[in-house]
């Protein structure tokens, strides 16, 4: 458990919590621990699916500016990797993440909701990639990932400006995939999470690793990525219960065991 993010677990799902006080700027201690909660959160099999959270007040406020200000050219060539490599880590997270948002989502905190799967935000929570106004860019995955969600003339609108995406403008335009009370953002997305406790977590990731890399490659790739990782799952028990199950019970019956 780092000082400030820490992996906690119930009931098959993994929350990766960021308190750090007041806005959970991303620190490269920061950085380092959610690297640590993203391996943890992916190798244990009690970790059927993961929610990132901020908690009541904020999701995340960005990068530590105060950190990167005086950084040189030379110096942030060795920093970089690790801001991105943070991001990427909880992107390939093999489970179904949903980051529940609220507050502020900006900067780094922007980048990191969007590398979760699903994005659940508070009616009242405010997205954005500012980093223009700081002269630099998105550098944790932003202008590739928003522009994969949301379209690249959306994204390029506001990375462009800088400006900030109310909530209900991201529910429109797909940045974010459902709006909730404030107070209700956690428990949503706990109750989303909590579906997949006893699903079959192999055919689950499976499913995830072919939509996210198949968006990386052409068409023809993608359906080869597919039909490997289709006929893979016959080699799991939790197949073998699955169809057994439906020829003998019909649907939606089978137990899974994540084996």
């Amino acid at each position: 458990m780092g000082e400030f993010v820490r992996l906690e677990v119930a009931d098959g799902v993994g929350t990766i919590r960021l308190d750090r006080p007041k806005m959970n700027a991303i620190s490269i201690q920061v950085q380092d621990e959610l690297r640590d909660a993203a391996a943890e959160a992916s190798a244990r099999d009690d970790v059927r699916a993961v929610v990132l959270y901020g908690g009541e007040r904020v999701f995340a406020a960005g990068n530590d500016v105060k950190e990167m200000a005086d950084l040189s050219y030379a110096e942030m060539v060795k920093v970089s990797h690790s801001i991105t490599s943070a991001v990427s880590a909880v992107a390939r997270i093999p489970k179904p993440v949903v980051a529940a948002i609220t507050g502020y989502a900006l900067g780094g905190g922007c980048e990191l909701a969007l590398a979760a799967d699903v994005r659940i935000a508070a009616e009242n929570a405010t997205l954005g990639q500012p980093e223009v106004l700081l002269g630099i860019i998105p550098g944790a995955g932003g202008t590739q990932r928003l522009s994969r969600l949301v379209g690249p003339s959306k994204a390029k609108d506001i990375i462009f400006t800088g400006r900030f995406v109310k909530a209900d403008e991201a529910l429109a335009i797909g940045l974010v995939d459902r709006l909730v009370p404030a107070d209700q953002v956690y428990s949503e997305a706990l109750s989303w999470a909590r579906q997949f406790s006893g699903a079959a977590s192999y055919a689950v990731r499976a499913a995830k690793e072919c939509i996210d890399r198949g968006l990386e490659v052409d068409l023809e790739t993608g359906l080869e990525i597919e039909r490997q990782q289709f006929a893979a799952l016959f080699a799991t028990e939790d197949r073998t219960s699955g169809m057994t199950s439906f020829v003998e019970q019909g649907p939606g019956k089978a137990v899974f065991h994540g084996r």
